[in-house]
């Protein structure tokens, strides 16, 4: 791998994070509203919360999920596309379309053209992970969401376990760790990212209106208000769900024992 090609993927990377396909839908739909105005209604309470995130998620708040979706895709190629081209066309046998990953979910989440406000990355991050590595891309959300309705018993950590999941899946993956150093930093930067919603919660806990925030926060998303209903329905199994939960522990254990029984990462 070359120094100067490795830099010039990641000025490139980069440069197509910072594209922000959410504030490009609003003016499309002709919202003349921010998206960074964006705030949510704390339930019961006479006071709004700013939505500290400014990609799909936010997007949908606003123009409905089909749009939320159709944005959600154009972050996943902007990341997948250039990714292909390294991978698969220019550069087969370097890494260099890992370190495009890494910069375009740098990009997105701190873009250069609006402030570095940006998203949280998850588009980004899973259009990556589908050219990296396609079994892992079906496998873990799927992990991530069983973790967190039967084992954490919050569809919250299931909608972001995932994430934290894929340096071990790499680690048990493939020998070539660069793949598991480029996880491991895909799941820092998106915590980092996260400071300004974990800041709001920490703030409505010590007032005593997390619940508050929550129910607001799960009332004005198509995502979340789907995360909830999903929620609820594990709830409704009572202490069943907490022997689910030990069962699917289990499983995930022994499925990641067991990662050379498929392809070889390569």
């Amino acid at each position: 791998m070359e120094f100067s090609i490795a830099i010039i993927c990641a000025l490139i990377g980069y440069l197509i994070g910072s594209v922000s396909f959410a504030r490009i839908g609003l003016k499309l739909a002709g919202i003349k509203r921010d998206i960074s105005e964006l705030e949510i209604p704390v339930e019961g309470a006479d006071e709004t919360a700013r939505v500290e995130i400014f990609g799909a998620n936010a997007a949908s708040m606003i123009l409905g999920a089909k749009a939320g979706i159709l944005i959600g895709i154009m972050d996943m190629l902007k990341a997948a596309l250039p990714m292909i081209i390294l991978r698969f066309i220019l550069y087969p046998t370097e890494h260099y379309y890992l370190i495009v990953w890494v910069s375009v979910l740098v990009g997105h989440n701190w873009p250069l053209y609006f402030g570095f406000k940006g998203g949280r990355g998850f588009s980004v991050i899973f259009g990556g992970l589908f050219i990296v590595d396609l079994i892992a891309s079906i496998t873990l959300p799927i992990i991530g969401i069983l973790f967190g309705l039967f084992v954490a018993g919050n569809m919250m950590i299931g909608y972001i376990s995932w994430v934290f999941f894929m340096p071990i899946w790499f680690l048990f993956r493939t020998s070539d760790l660069f793949f598991f150093f480029c996880s491991f930093f895909i799941m820092i930067l998106f915590i980092l990212s996260t400071r300004p919603e974990v800041k709001t919660m920490a703030k409505y806990r010590r007032e005593g209106k997390l619940e508050e925030y929550m129910q607001g926060l799960y009332a004005s998303s198509p995502r979340w208000r789907g995360m909830k209903r999903m929620q609820d329905t594990v709830d409704k199994l009572g202490k069943k769900r907490y022997a689910i939960g030990f069962f699917v522990l289990f499983l995930i254990m022994v499925f990641f024992m067991n990662l050379d029984a498929f392809p070889i990462l390569v």
